[in-house]
């Protein structure tokens, strides 16, 4: 039988087995639970947001996505200086990462995934300032929370909303045959409109295929076909002897002669036109001098004036023009004329006798 020493030193080896134990298995919870180990050198810092969005101690902290360490504390502080972020969060990342944090990085609150917990993400893009130390202050932003988004969905489905009646009141309209889309699902005069023009169209295509008609000759006479080709034939001709020079347009482009004439055609166009620019010669004159072009004026002035009165009349000429009484006068002289000259013809005696009487 065992003495009353020998048990007690049982149970004490007992008791410190399983504190041994309780301690091992808190620590390997703690190391399971974090990023950041017990004898892992860490650094602290310090951000301020005006919602925690669900964050609480333990979650991860992520540099660009990558988990570099987990939140220490969540809380709420009552600085004046951060009336509007009361909620500051203790970041505690491994110091390993410390040169990729740099001042001026901000930190976010974000969601894994839709229904996920909220973690806190650092973002430095942008960010030229020194690397951070320990108790460094991060700027922070909001990330569209899940009260915004249902917020903005909601919006989303009443507009969905709203466009699923307007296609129910437009198909209801179509199926009582209201507007031309209803007309042509419901009414039977336009079905048949439109099965009469698909049948002439058809008709059409039967007589083209038959070679009826300029479109069906084109297609089955073999006359009009070779017609066809002999004219791109001839057009290929003249297109080569236009090449080679041999006809006029292609002594156009190829005789140097006429090229030079016709510069030098231009040419003396430029010079006429820099001439009467400058008021040379006559036409010159008249666009540039004032003096002459008054005298044009007036000439012209006074040609308007004689065809007024002419029209009105006025003088010989015009009452030749409107006086009938002189045109009839005129036209009787004629007339007598012709007569006398026709009566001499036919007597020339009676009229061209001389008689001579001496006294």
């Amino acid at each position: 039988m065992p003495s009353q020493k020998q048990l007690r030193w049982s149970q004490l080896k007992v008791g410190i087995t399983v504190l041994v134990g309780a301690v091992t298995l808190v620590v390997l919870v703690f190391l399971m639970s974090g990023t950041t180990g017990v004898f892992t050198p860490n650094i602290t810092l310090v951000t301020y947001f005006d919602n925690a969005e669900g964050l609480r101690q333990g979650q991860p902290v992520a540099l660009q996505g990558v988990p570099i360490g987990n939140v220490r504390r969540v809380r709420v502080v009552s600085d004046p200086r951060h009336a509007d972020q009361p909620v500051e969060v203790i970041l505690r990342i491994k110091k390993d990462f410390q040169p990729l944090v740099r001042s001026g990085a901000r930190a976010t609150i974000l969601t894994a995934g839709v229904l996920g917990e909220s973690f806190v993400d650092i973002d430095n893009k942008g960010a030229t300032g020194p690397p951070v130390h320990d108790g460094s202050v991060l700027e922070s932003s909001n990330a569209p929370g899940l009260q915004d988004v249902v917020r903005s969905s909601q919006t989303t489905l009443q507009s969905l909303d709203l466009l699923v009646k307007r296609v129910d009141r437009i198909v209801a309209d179509v199926e009582s045959g209201n507007g031309s889309l209803g007309k042509i699902l419901s009414d039977p005069a336009l079905y048949n409109k439109a099965t009469g023009i698909l049948n002439q169209i058809q008709a059409l295509l039967n007589d083209v295929s038959a070679g009826k008609g300029s479109i069906g000759k084109l297609l089955t006479d073999e006359t009009l076909a070779n017609k066809l080709v002999d004219a791109v034939d001839k057009l290929d001709v003249i297109m080569d002897q236009t090449q080679n020079g041999q006809n006029s347009l292609g002594k156009i482009l190829k005789d140097e002669s006429i090229y030079t004439n016709l510069h030098q055609t231009v040419a003396k166009a430029n010079q006429l036109m820099d001439d009467i620019n400058s008021g040379k010669g006559t036409a010159g004159r008249l666009i540039k001098d004032k003096e002459m072009a008054d005298k044009l004026q007036n000439t012209i002035n006074k040609l308007s004036a004689i065809a007024d009165r002419l029209e009105a009349g006025e003088g010989s000429a015009g009452k030749f023009l409107k006086d009938p009484s002189f045109y009839n006068n005129t036209d009787q002289l004629l007339i007598e004329s012709r007569s006398l000259v026709k009566a001499i013809r036919e007597n020339p005696k009676k009229y061209l006798t001389i008689h001579f009487r001496i006294f």
